[in-house]
């Protein structure tokens, strides 16, 4: 019921009060009429003005708002709220060698190992600590206390709080790690990514350990309870500010001086002062190099020129070797062409090898300048990176910058006495240097190369390729055929060297001579027969046919008449069937010519006995 209504009834009830207060009164009065006989009477109105309206509907007595406040305050100094997991602050009043004994204003002090106060061994009684509740009341009725707990709980809050507001934490660097280091930030272990700790690439992380910094809280992951923090950040907000007052101030072939922040094998990168720019590798040096380690050393200060910027120069490119004057304009002006030179080898290529004669000047010997041989080879058959060679001035273009070397030159050509040195059918000892397909290269000398044609190696081998014939750098005994000092061509023979046997071959294998001999392979279309290593003889399958109508077979020894030969292709053919059949021809030619003669006697008989009858008959009539 409302409070309203209830004092309403209150009010309404309390006439009846009143006088069943009076009639006691009056009761108490008449009984103790020894005592008093007359009484004042009481007034309602009085009573009621007086009443505790408070202590009746409350059935205590009222308080006031003072007294109230006074009470709260006592109890928030002396009272602390025991909820598990609650962080509080408490007092150490008592020490062991285990434990400290902890007073948090609750209704019995708490207990806490000393192991958790490693990290203070200069705790003492009387030192306020942060401790969480852990149990309000174990079975013996012990409340227990971590401040382990109590640490982490109150990290993890501080380190979301600077998160949040980017407040600049202190850490200390343990150790290292995989990809980084570890911090103790508030007492938690955070990731310092190796990336993080400067602009600067590090090369000894060691350096760090053990050592207080200030980093900023840049990555939280609540899920896996990670911490990422960095102190490049706070870096990085300096230099921005010094690199936008540098790039102001940029100009192109202003001289800057710079730290060498990072090498790699296409350029140096350079500090300067918040602002990175790039010298390529090109730019360091007049001379050529392979690396800019050979030049420079990482945190070495230099001194660079500005080549060239992007628009909003965020891509500087830088230059070491525009401090100084070119080489070539350092040239000496009595080189010219013809004069020998000394130089190094710096590049080889597969046309020619870069020598530097002076620091920053260059010449091309081409591989066809390193030999008066016609025979080109690769640079790499003549010199060696780091040589030291003399070399003779071809061309010399100052404004070009360009200069072309020769080496052959040094030495005298070849070909100038070659008619005297190589007369035609002069015999020679060469080496074989490659092949083609239609022959063999010889060299005689350095610069005098000579070919054999593959026609020309051999009387009686069929060589498909010269490989066949001959090796690569062997000896071969040769003789000049021709010689054509004009184009520098030297036609060479080896076959020549001995006398056609194909000669004495002609004269023994005439056409329709006959030739008893084995036939040595049958083949597709007939059969072999080997009268020597140079001669073997085709017979074709139509004049293999016996005088039986049988046909040869391996083995057999036959007669065989020549009925094709040709000393050029080395070429002899057979015919076994044109030995019998030749006869029969011969036969029948001789019968035939008897059989004429015989018919010719026989018709002069019979004539002449006509003639002789005739003549008897004549004589006989008288005539």
């Amino acid at each position: 019921m409302p409070k309203k209504a209830e004092k309403k009834e209150s009010t309404e009830k309390l006439p009846e009060a009143v006088e069943n207060n009076v009639a006691v009164e009056d009761t108490s009065k008449k009984s103790t009429k020894d005592s008093k006989e007359t009484k004042e009477k009481v007034d309602p109105t009085e009573i009621l003005s007086n009443f505790d309206w408070h202590n009746y509907e409350e059935g205590i007595d009222e308080v006031d708002d003072k007294q109230i406040k006074e009470f709260e305050k006592l109890v928030e100094e002396n009272f602390v709220e025991t909820l598990t997991n609650n962080v509080v602050e408490g007092t150490v009043v008592h020490m062991t060698d285990r434990e400290a004994i902890i007073d948090i204003n609750a209704k019995s002090e708490g207990v806490i190992s000393l192991n958790e106060f490693r990290y203070n061994p200069g705790l003492k009684v009387g030192d306020k600590v942060e401790v969480l509740i852990d149990i309000r009341e174990d079975a013996t009725g012990q409340l227990i206390l971590s401040h382990r707990k109590a640490r982490v709980i109150k990290a993890w809050e501080r380190v979301n709080d600077a998160h949040d507001t980017g407040e600049i934490v202190n850490g200390f660097v343990k150790c290292r790690t995989k990809g980084g280091m570890i911090v103790d930030v508030f007492g938690i272990e955070a990731f310092l990514p190796g990336s993080q700790i400067d602009v600067k690439p590090i090369r000894d992380y060691d350096q760090y350990v053990n050592k207080t910094m200030e980093f900023k809280v840049v990555k939280i992951n609540h899920e896996f309870k990670n911490v990422v923090v960095s102190h490049k950040a706070l870096i990085e907000a300096d230099i921005e500010l010094q690199k936008k007052e540098i790039i102001k101030q940029l100009e192109k072939g202003q001289i800057l001086e710079g730290v060498v922040k990072n090498i790699t094998s296409y350029g140096v990168f350079m500090d300067l002062g918040g602002v990175d720019g790039l010298v390529h590798i090109t730019d360091l040096s007049w001379s050529r190099i392979n690396h800019p380690n050979e030049i420079v050393e990482l945190d070495q200060q230099l001194k660079v020129v500005i080549l060239d910027f992007d628009e909003d120069k965020s891509r500087i490119q830088l230059g070491l070797k525009q401090l100084s004057k070119h080489p070539w304009e350092a040239l000496a002006e009595d080189v010219k062409v013809g004069d020998t030179v000394k130089g190094k080898v710096v590049v080889i290529a597969d046309y020619g090898a870069f020598v530097e004669i002076s620091e920053g000047v260059e010449g091309l010997i081409h591989v066809s300048e390193m030999s008066w041989s016609t025979h080109l080879r690769s640079a790499q058959d003549f010199f060696n990176v780091g040589d030291q060679i003399e070399a003779k001035i071809l061309t010399f273009d100052r404004e070009e910058r360009k200069m072309s070397l020769g080496v052959k030159q040094l030495t005298p050509d070849p070909w100038t006495d070659i008619t005297t040195k190589y007369p035609l059918q002069s015999k020679h000892t060469g080496i074989v240097r490659n092949f083609t397909n239609f022959g063999v290269f010889v060299e005689l000398e350095e610069g005098v190369d000579g070919l054999i044609y593959i026609s020309d190696l051999s009387w009686t081998k069929k060589i498909k390729h010269p490989r066949e014939f001959c090796n690569t750098g062997e000896n071969i005994e040769v003789l000049v055929l021709e010689l054509d000092v004009e184009n520098r061509k030297l036609s060479l023979g080896h076959k020549q060297l001995t006398e056609n046997p194909w000669d004495k071959y002609e004269n023994e294998f005439v056409l329709n001579s006959i030739h008893n001999s084995e036939v040595s392979e049958i083949v597709p279309k007939g059969a072999t027969v080997k009268f020597n290593d140079d001669v073997i003889a085709f017979i074709p399958s139509r004049h293999m046919i016996k005088e039986d109508g049988g046909k040869l077979q391996k083995g057999e020894v036959v007669d065989l008449k020549v009925i094709e030969f040709n000393k050029d292709t080395k070429r002899v053919v057979l015919s076994h069937t044109q030995t019998f059949r030749d006869i029969e021809e011969i036969n029948k030619k001789v019968m035939s010519k008897k059989m004429k003669e015989d018919s010719q006697s026989a018709k002069n008989t019979l004539g002449d006995a006509n003639e002789q009858l005739q003549e008897l008959k004549d004589k006989m009539d008288g005539k």
